[in-house]
């Protein structure tokens, strides 16, 4: 049976949907690590576009195999399959970057935080729980 739009995903145990103050937090420590790596090789104050493409590719890959890219990890956050939690794979991805690296598509919120670029690649952002001290 399929699951419908306003079926809750399975989640890791305490995972919920990320607020938008650590979903952009995330962001930005991708932005700038996108910002200085290709400073390396253009001048991001020139050229805009090589930052950007290297922030579509840094999100699709990291995010369509491991779930996370190095900002969402300092972040504790993790992108996974809307309907079924699992990891949603380089196309989905992919879609999910280009549309992000539009931003517009990012700041158009459901109830559940998902941004437009989230609906189309049927992904959802949770927020991890904290690790126990011990």
């Amino acid at each position: 049976m399929a699951a419908s739009q306003n079926d809750v995903p399975p989640t890791p145990v305490d995972a919920g949907p990320a607020g938008f103050g650590p979903r952009f937090a995330a962001l930005m420590i991708d932005w700038a690590f996108c910002l200085l790596a290709s400073s390396l090789y253009a001048d991001p104050f020139t050229v805009a576009w090589p930052a950007v493409a290297l922030l579509i590719a840094l999100n699709a890959v990291c995010i369509g195999f491991f779930g996370r890219t190095l900002g969402m990890t300092l972040a504790r956050l993790r992108c996974v399959s809307y309907v079924d939690g699992a990891a949603i794979g380089l196309l989905r991805a992919t879609v999910r970057a280009a549309l992000l690296a539009l931003l517009v598509p990012a700041l158009i919120l459901d109830g559940q935080g998902r941004g437009l670029h989230d609906r189309a690649a049927g992904s959802i952002v949770l927020a991890l729980p904290k690790p126990p001290r011990g």
